[in-house]
């Protein structure tokens, strides 16, 4: 079976690096983008199964960046990641599959990410 690909969005290198050694252990192969224009041209050049997506980032936030990919794929399952509760109530928020809040416990953000991707 073919390996799913994740997109990773973050500007945090400790995020990116947990991240990155839980996803690819659990069979995904991850991309890592640092900041929003990094991210869509990743997304463009490797199509991704799933973003992962940070909101606060240097320059173009993730809001925008979901925005963006969904205007090009629609179907794409999009995963917004903040360590913000408040965001959850943000409209523009709503365009994603799922909102998980950055926590040292992985096991929601894996189960969302399983939920869509398998």
């Amino acid at each position: 079976m073919e390996k799913k690909r994740i997109l990773l969005v973050d500007d945090e290198e400790s995020i990116q690096l947990l991240y990155r050694e839980e996803f690819e252990e659990e069979g995904y192969i991850v991309d890592s983008a640092r900041d929003g224009a990094e991210a869509l041209a990743k997304f463009k050049e490797n199509p991704p199964d799933l973003v992962l997506l940070d909101i606060n980032m240097p320059g173009m936030n993730g809001i925008e960046v979901l925005r963006q990919m969904k205007e090009m794929r629609a179907s794409l399952p999009i995963i917004l990641n903040s360590a913000y509760q408040e965001y959850k109530q943000d409209f523009g928020s709503w365009a994603s599959e799922a909102y998980v809040v950055k926590s040292a416990d992985m096991d929601e953000l894996k189960a969302t990410v399983r939920k869509y991707i398998g």
